[in-house]
């Protein structure tokens, strides 16, 4: 059985669905799981006819702050079991993980924190990777093959990002930020459109709204879809989709081979 998952910063729901890009982009590519990032929102404020009436049920993970951050994920088939959030305070209010069990694997849907103009909240970036790597390594130890997918708000390599250089002088592109991918690499984790395409050049997942950059392909990578290294031989497809509009990301996923 072939299962397509898909991640997505929407950068705002609302604002996504009264364009309609989302409905339009369900429709055509009708994922079996998507998880949505930087939503924005809360369930009182959106009508969830958009995705229903396409067969999905939802689960949502909201920020306690109004209009901020906050997770989303999209589902045809029931999960076994789901989760928000890491079980920590300081993280979870603000609405950044949902877990969901299902028979072969475990997935999550995770929008990783922003260390903010200045680095302002590098310390705290760095806290959820920490607390994210072990909890997804706790899973792994229980036998637990894992899937994880979302804005990870770091570019790996120079490979990744349009303007290494101009990338180098803010976040989202520093040394410690970097060195975490490369300890997830090393701890059996897989970025699955990197190991399917390791030399494709300019394939971007975000583009900076300023000076039209996005019509330019002036972008960085910074939206994954990672595997546990067991789960890489069901890896059919690792893809982004530049094509769809809606917000500054696009989406991004992979197709799974499963049992």
């Amino acid at each position: 059985m072939l299962v397509t998952i898909c991640s997505w910063n929407v950068n705002g729901l609302r604002a996504t669905l009264r364009t309609g890009d989302l409905q339009r982009w369900l429709e055509t590519s009708r994922p079996d799981v998507v998880g949505l990032q930087e939503v924005k929102a809360t369930p009182d404020q959106v009508d969830p006819a958009a995705w229903r009436q396409l067969g999905y049920s939802e689960t949502w993970h909201c920020a306690a702050r109004p209009g901020y951050s906050g997770t989303l994920l999209l589902t045809r088939a029931a999960p076994e079991a789901v989760r928000c959030g890491l079980g920590r305070e300081e993280f979870d209010r603000e609405g950044r993980v949902i877990q969901a069990d299902y028979p072969s694997f475990t997935l999550l849907c995770a929008y990783f924190p922003n260390a903010g103009n200045k680095a302002v909240r590098l310390g705290y970036k760095l806290a959820f990777y920490e607390a994210f790597l072990a909890h997804v390594d706790a899973l792994r130890a229980a036998g637990r093959s894992v899937v994880f997918m979302g804005d990870l708000n770091v570019a790996h390599t120079e490979i990744d990002v349009a303007r290494p250089q101009e990338a180098a002088k803010g976040t989202g592109f520093l040394p410690e930020e970097r060195a975490w991918i490369d300890r997830l690499v090393a701890q059996g984790y897989v970025d699955t459109f990197r190991a399917l395409n390791p030399q494709t050049r300019d394939a971007y997942t975000y583009w900076d709204a300023w000076r039209d950059r996005r019509a330019r392909n002036v972008g960085w990578r910074i939206d994954y879809v990672f595997v546990s290294d067991d789960l890489l031989p069901r890896v059919r497809g690792a893809f982004i989709r530049a094509d769809v509009m809606g917000s500054d990301h696009c989406p991004v996923g992979v197709d799974l081979e499963l049992p």
